[in-house]
């Protein structure tokens, strides 16, 4: 009897995220061997409590209450010159109200932030990429 008809299976596959980033580089030129190479989210920190702290430890640097060299892993140093131009130019440290993320790539997110100082809200964005097995920050503003 010939098989004039095919089941049609489909089989779910299951796909990992694909990495698409390019880290960026700020106009740095790198040996290819040497250049920062990108990390998906799978392979980094839980993003939520690490953005948390990172932004807690940036208030306390703008502020003048905590060394500016504690974030020097995990910022860019374009990010990290800005960072240390910036020290004590808030008279106290923010209270972070809400934390909101976004990764619009896999290994790229984007997390806002409204903090409070004193009868005054701002908005702290910041942008971190998966790079070298980490999380790098590579954009910092605070509103």
């Amino acid at each position: 009897m010939l098989d004039l008809y095919q089941n049609n299976v489909q089989k779910n596959v299951i796909q990992k995220p694909l990495l698409y980033s390019i880290p960026s580089n700020f106009g740095e030129d790198y040996d290819p061997e040497f250049a920062p190479q990108p990390t998906s989210s799978s392979q980094l920190p839980e993003l939520h409590m690490w953005a948390l702290k990172f932004a807690t430890s940036v208030l306390e640097i703008w502020a003048a209450k905590r060394q500016p060299a504690q974030l020097a892993r995990w910022c860019h140093h374009t990010i990290y010159s800005q960072l240390i131009s910036k020290v004590g130019t808030l008279k106290e440290v923010g209270r972070i109200r809400k934390l909101h993320t976004c990764q619009p790539l896999d290994g790229i997110c984007e997390v806002a932030l409204t903090v409070r100082f004193d009868k005054r809200i701002r908005s702290l964005a910041i942008r971190f990429e998966g790079v070298d097995h980490r999380w790098l920050c590579t954009s910092l503003t605070l509103l």
